[in-house]
């Protein structure tokens, strides 16, 4: 039996990670990111338009989408909660109350919708786009990587 340790928590495992059984195990991952890509290009919620119009408060579109799924994820909690579902551990369903730094959180959203506005995409389409054909997203994904890299670069300096 061996124990894990973190700085947040501790876990006891009673058996070895087992080594992954080739490409088959990310076959469900790369369905559902193909889903979400198809789902994103159809529904128009990677157009730069839509973003566009979004930001200029021309267009419900976006916020429609944007609600709906908070709405979706509110009541499917509520409904797992309810019927007692459990985490894979074990533990019960929860939601952590705010973090008392949150000021951190406020400045990130800031720093990430400032991006999202400038570039007219998230960044979870950003293959879907470059699936369909949208050039312009090659810069989108060089941007994200270039600040993936500059915030492990960073990270230790950082409050978190």
């Amino acid at each position: 039996m061996a124990l894990l340790r973190s700085d947040e928590f501790e876990v006891e495992t009673t058996q070895q990670a087992k080594p992954l059984q080739g490409l088959r195990a990310y076959l469900p991952y790369l369905l559902a990111g193909a889903f979400f890509g198809v789902v994103a290009i159809r529904s128009e919620i990677a157009s730069w338009y839509r973003i566009y119009e979004m930001f200029r408060f021309e267009s419900f579109h976006m916020y429609g989408v944007i609600g709906s799924a908070v709405l979706t994820a509110a009541l499917s909690l509520w409904l797992l909660r309810r019927l007692g579902v459990r985490s894979l551990e074990g533990e019960p369903l929860s939601v952590r109350p705010p973090d008392p730094g949150r000021y951190r959180y406020i400045l990130g959203g800031v720093v990430f919708g400032l991006g999202w506005g400038l570039v007219g995409a998230c960044p979870g389409p950003i293959y879907a786009l470059l699936g369909s054909g949208y050039a312009g997203a090659l810069l989108i994904l060089l941007g994200a990587l270039l600040g993936t890299y500059v915030y492990g670069v960073v990270q230790s300096r950082l409050p978190h």
